[in-house]
């Protein structure tokens, strides 16, 4: 089973039992959880067809590498994806939306933007390999079955694939707290990559120079800036409601 990964808590396995129960190669669940969701988790699975174990807490989080399993955890298939962002871009026939995260290490800040990616309907994630942090059972928790769903990219040269996604027509628009204009005042309606930088940190100077426009989120309150999850969530769907 050196082939297979590992998903655990109820969304994340929940999802691929959804879109992909074939690939679920079996359930561990922990017997002395017996309440409503679980009993509803366990149905599911049973009406998938899918093999179940029962297995104490510690041999899941054992397995899950985390204690924040909520007693279950699945062995599954990886499924096929595009392999590249050149694929993926040629099999849309809408305008591409993407997210650019350039310096996101934390897993449980990819999961969460990758929640938010797919509930704004982004096309996929794309990362520089040397400054993201990268897919694992962490970060598919949090995701909350979003991992499943939104291709993510990490691709060796990030500057060089933005100007990649500009000579296909899609515009790049980054985040900074100097920009000369606000996300709102922005036209987000055609082919879009947004590009949001570590909290903090923010992009990198050369990923910067590579942005068609640079925008800002205008911020009423004490702090100065959002997390990179939030951000993202509000320049995805504002180019989302753009788009109707």
């Amino acid at each position: 089973m050196a082939d297979l990964k590992v998903l655990f808590g109820f969304h994340a396995v929940g999802v691929r039992l959804k879109t992909a129960p074939a690939s679920v190669v079996e359930v561990l669940h922990d017997p002395t959880r017996r309440d409503a969701r679980m009993r509803q988790f366990l149905q599911r699975a049973r009406e998938a067809g899918v093999r179940l174990v029962e297995a104490d807490g510690l041999r899941i989080a054992r397995l899950a590498g985390s204690h924040g399993h909520q007693g279950v955890a699945a062995r599954v298939q990886e499924l096929a994806r595009s392999h590249s962002v050149d694929d993926l871009l040629d099999g849309l026939d809408v305008p591409p939306l993407l997210l650019v995260l350039d310096g996101v290490t934390d897993p449980h800040n990819l999961g969460a933007c990758l929640r938010v990616a797919d509930g704004a309907g982004a096309h996929a994630i794309i990362a520089p390999k040397d400054h993201a942090a990268g897919i694992n059972a962490t970060v598919a928790k949090v995701a909350s079955g979003a991992a499943e769903t939104v291709p993510y990219f990490m691709v060796t040269n990030l500057a060089r694939q933005l100007m990649e996604l500009k000579e296909r027509g899609i515009t790049v628009v980054g985040t900074s707290d100097d920009a000369p204009q606000t996300l709102y005042q922005a036209d987000l309606r055609g082919p879009l990559a947004l590009v949001l930088g570590a909290e903090g940190q923010g992009m990198r100077q050369l990923t910067r120079k590579r942005c068609d426009v640079l925008v800002s989120i205008p911020m009423h309150g004490a702090v100065e800036s959002l997390n990179v999850s939030v951000a993202s969530g509000v320049c995805l769907y504002e180019a989302r409601r753009q788009r109707g």
